[in-house]
């Protein structure tokens, strides 16, 4: 059974910095998709980062690239979001997601992909 846990959210100040980490379980990473999406108060859920598992390719919505970045550990089964230089602006509910992707997954599909498998999400806070 797939699951997902996020983990390391919480309240920073602006200028500042957070891991999350989404930790798996019931599958490999080597053959999943894993995305990180969030999702603002009256805002539609977004796309942040994803990781493909065939082949590690990383994508990054237009927002975040050069602040963030995604990564993942094989033996630990986790993938993390890298958070820097954080704005008010990217406070919202952070969840992991999870696609069966043998073959990889490209930015096109990422973008246009009904993840499978949902954590149950992470807040992160960016206030002075």
């Amino acid at each position: 059974q797939v699951q997902l846990v996020e983990s390391g959210g919480g309240l920073v100040q602006p200028g500042g910095s957070l891991r999350l980490s989404c930790a798996a379980s019931g599958f490999s990473l080597d053959y999943y998709a894993i995305g990180w999406f969030r999702q603002a108060p009256g805002k539609e859920r977004e796309g942040v980062s994803c990781i493909s598992g065939s082949d590690g390719n990383t994508y990054y919505a237009d927002s975040v690239k050069g602040r963030f970045t995604i990564s993942r550990d094989n033996a630990k089964n986790t993938v993390y979001l890298q958070m820097n230089s954080l704005k008010p602006e990217d406070t919202a509910v952070y969840y992991c997601a999870a696609d069966f992707r043998p073959w990889g997954i490209t930015l096109t599909e990422w973008n246009n992909t009904e993840f499978n498998s949902w954590g149950q999400g992470t807040q992160v806070t960016v206030s002075s």
